[in-house]
Formats: C-alpha cells, sequence, structure tokens
C-alpha cells in the first residue's frame, strides 16, 4: 500500500488531512521563512496518532547548513537540530531539510565538508531525509551528481541517528533529471528513498525554477509521475495547489495507493 497525503498550511493540518482522508500530512512547526523555535500544538502527536495518519515535518527553509557564512550555518545547525527533536516529540516518521547551497566564490567542497560535519554532529532521534533541489548552480543536491557527491561527503560521516531521501519530482524535472527510471538511478546512489515529494512542474524541464503544478496542469507528462510513484514504493506527499485533487488524481492512477 502507498500512503498518499498533502502539505497542509492551514493552523489545523489535522482537520485538513481527514478531511481529505489522506493517509499522511507534512507539515512546518511554525515559520518556514523564520529562525524561530518550533512550535508544537498541544497534543498533535496523540491526534494524529489516533486518526491513524503519518506525520511528516518539513525544515524551514532558511536551513542551509552547507554555506561558508558562520552567522547562517551555525543557526541552521542549531535550528535543524531543534526541528528533529520537535518532529521526534510529535510522533513524526521523518523530517526533511532542503540540500542548501554555497554562495558564489566559495567551491562546492566546502558546503559538502560542513554537511560532513552537520551529519557527524547533529542527534537524530528520527530519519532526516535529504531533499533534491531544482536550481542553483552552488546547490549541494541540485541534479543526481549533485546528490551523489553529496552521498559520498556524509556516507562515512557516522553519528546518531539515519540520513535518508526525499525525491521532489518537480525539483527533478527542473534539474535536468529525465524522470524515466529515476527511482533505480536514485536507489543506485542513496540506496534508498524514504518519501516522494509529487508535483507537477509549471515551467519546462531543465528550467531550474521550482514552480509546482497539480498532476494534470504541469509540463511533466502525468503518467510518468504515476509511474514514477509505482516504482519508488514510498509515501508520498502533494505539495501542489490542489493537493484534494491530486490525492485523489494518485489513487486512480495507482494501484494499491490510499
Amino acid at each position: 500500500m502507498t500512503l498518499i497525503g498533502g502539505h497542509f498550511h492551514e493552523d489545523n493540518p489535522l482537520a485538513q488531512a481527514q478531511r481529505l482522508s489522506a493517509g499522511a500530512a507534512q507539515f512546518f512547526l511554525g515559520d518556514p521563512q523564520g529562525w524561530m523555535t518550533p512550535v508544537i500544538p498541544d497534543g498533535i502527536g496523540d491526534a494524529f496518532a489516533e486518526a491513524g495518519i503519518d506525520v511528516y515535518i518539513h525544515a524551514p527553509y532558511v536551513v542551509n547548513v552547507a554555506t561558508a557564512n558562520n552567522r547562517i550555518r551555525i543557526p541552521s545547525r542549531k535550528i535543524l537540530e531543534q526541528q528533529l527533536k520537535a518532529a521526534a516529540t510529535v510522533g513524526a516518521k521523518a523530517l526533511i531539510v532542503h540540500g542548501g547551497h554555497v554562495t558564489s566564490g566559495t567551491g562546492p567542497e566546502t558546503g559538502l565538508e560542513n554537511w560532513r560535519k552537520a551529519v557527524e554532529r547533529i542527534e537524530r532521534p528520527l530519519p532526516m531525509l535529504i531533499e533534491n533541489t531544482a536550481g542553483g548552480d552552488q546547490a549541494m543536491a541540485r541534479g543526481l551528481d549533485g546528490v551523489a557527491r553529496l552521498w559520498d561527503a556524509i556516507g562515512d560521516a557516522g553519528g546518531s541517528g539515519e540520513v535518508g531521501f526525499c525525491l521532489d519530482t518537480c525539483h527533478a524535472y527542473a534539474s535536468g533529471e529525465d524522470l524515466s527510471g529515476i527511482v533505480d538511478r536514485v536507489k543506485a546512489i542513496t540506496g534508498r528513498i524514504d518519501l516522494v515529494h509529487c508535483n507537477n512542474s509549471r515551467d519546462e524541464f531543465g528550467s531550474g525554477r521550482d514552480r509546482h503544478a497539480g498532476m494534470e496542469q504541469g509540463t511533466i507528462d502525468p503518467a510518468v509521475l504515476a509511474d514514477l510513484v509505482r516504482a519508488a514504493g514510498a509515501p508520498v506527499i502533494c505539495e501542489t495547489p490542489d493537493p484534494a485533487a491530486d490525492i485523489d488524481w494518485l489513487r486512480a492512477h495507482v494501484p494499491g495507493a490510499d
């Protein structure tokens, strides 16, 4: 069975997930553009568990453990560790974080080394899933070549807890990766796909733009998305303008989806 859910921005993500009969729900624990301590609503973990809905927490977008800028990297490590602990408190299956980037003039090896240190030092009470990104020449996880370099850097870093992978279909397509057969190519690098962000793209192949569209509204052939979800065999989160329609579409096109 493939669990299908959405990213919910409402104040009550449980209520929205229940309205859509979603099997999974992803949301932020606070401001996605801020540095504040995670906010944990009272009883939210127990409520989701009682409803039988799996929870995924997305780290704030500002987190960038790759950067050479101490004023960003050090707070990023701190908030990432806070987010991991908070996600574990609410019974989440995993925390998703973007790969980050270095600025122009800084070599990628600096970002890779900073990621290795983060993996080595940050305690992970639940899996931390690194997500591929759509654009940016200095990005750590743009395209599978970037993901491979990152995995090589962190592979022997050790540390406490799991590091996994979240495959975003829009990001992969925008970065110039052919989605046909991408599941096997990803697993050859990471050994796993823990979560799929199944999003179509408003822009053309290789655009570098991170602009999501609904399953049937974008430039990616929807049949390719359905094939990818079937091949991945992982839980799916739709980060699209109308998750209700896209959850229904995936249920109709992926056998065993719930």
